[in-house]
């Protein structure tokens, strides 16, 4: 759920994904010839990407599930319009984009991901895009975890996070394991959470979204990023 000391340690280490990809949204924004309008955040995590769009003119609106993380976009960004909320709930309004950075679409703990409402989701955010307005997204796919499981750690003076994931591959599920210990003055705090995850089809997606109507394209990368084996992005437009 990206909890305070996990939300502090995202959004100090673990924000290049959001931060490449705003240039990809600004060569979007380039190409159908949009140089101000408004762009929906969905699982805005602690307002990276917000806040480089809104510096440079486009309005923003962000939602996310996780109260630690809005409360740091609301501190980056003051002028920013932040909701802690599903965004499977959320009204979208017309707009020129809709991006969803981060695997958002696989995240297990907000209740309301089944495939129906995802499927209704994108159907709402074809109704509320302009013309050539567009929809960038990543996902996670079967294949994220190299041999089934994969063990990590990074460390710096104020925190320490440690990571292992399972795949399983029958039943198409991701699962971290995620241990931090944060510097609270002298000492150090150790929390643990576990996050669960649904390992979408690519070959589904596209025909999905191409159902609906957008022209969608396959993403390696986010700008200089090239994503690992199994995680993606797609481009959509609304024709």
């Amino acid at each position: 759920m990206y909890k305070e000391d996990l939300a502090y340690i995202h959004n100090q280490g673990f924000g290049h994904l959001a931060d490449n990809a705003v240039s990809v949204i600004l060569n979007a924004f380039k190409e159908s010839q949009k140089t101000q309008g408004l762009l929906i955040d969905l699982g805005c995590g602690s307002g990276i990407t917000a806040a480089k769009l809104l510096a440079t003119g486009y309005d923003v609106i962000g939602v996310d599930l996780s109260a630690d993380l809005i409360a740091i976009a609301r501190q980056r960004v003051p002028q920013g319009k932040f909701y802690l909320e599903s965004f499977f709930n959320f009204p979208l309004p017309f707009c020129e984009a809709v991006i969803a950075i981060g695997e958002c679409f696989n995240y297990l703990f907000d209740q309301q991901n089944t495939p129906e409402n995802r499927l209704k989701l994108f159907q709402k955010i074809h109704d509320c895009l302009s013309v050539d307005g567009f929809f960038l997204l990543d996902i996670a796919e079967p294949g994220r975890v190299p041999n089934e499981f994969f063990r990590t750690y990074t460390e710096t003076n104020n925190w320490v996070v440690l990571m292992t994931a399972r795949e399983d591959q029958n039943k198409k599920q991701l699962s971290r394991k995620i241990t931090t210990f944060r510097k609270i003055g002298e000492l150090y705090r150790r929390e643990q959470e576990v996050h669960h995850l649904c390992l979408l089809e690519r070959r589904e997606l596209l025909e999905q979204l191409r159902t609906i109507g957008f022209q969608v394209e396959i993403l390696e990368g986010y700008g200089s990023l090239t994503f690992s084996p199994g995680h993606i992005g797609l481009l959509a437009r609304k024709l």
